[in-house]
């Protein structure tokens, strides 16, 4: 099983519960595949750096998750799929930026506190 992190923009024209559900979604089609969901981020509405499909800003998601890594390209094509999803980026992390991420979600957590 290898370590992945995946960044997902959601269109902000969407309701929070159509958000929600599509969240949902994916990680409902992660679990139904055998991953272990590690953490979930919800960064909420940021500005975009660039303009997509004329949007100017979008709902920020992070999911990091352990899979194998023939179910990645399945998983992509999910987000391809949905046309509430502007933009996703799937990156598999190594030894040192999973410990990384394991530092950023403690720190995340300590200030949610």
């Amino acid at each position: 099983m290898n370590h992945y992190e995946t960044v997902f923009i959601l269109n902000p024209v969407l309701s929070d519960t159509q958000i929600k559900e599509t969240v949902q979604k994916f990680e409902d089609y992660l679990v139904s595949k055998g991953a272990e969901m590690i953490s979930k981020e919800n960064w909420g509405l940021k500005k975009l750096a660039y303009p997509i499909q004329k949007k100017k800003s979008g709902f920020y998601h992070l999911f990091e998750f352990k899979i194998a890594g023939e179910e990645i390209s399945a998983y992509e094509l999910e987000f391809r799929r949905d046309d509430s999803v502007m933009r996703y980026l799937s990156v598999r992390l190594d030894k040192h930026a999973a410990a990384w991420a394991k530092i950023r979600t403690e720190r995340v957590k300590s200030t949610k506190k």
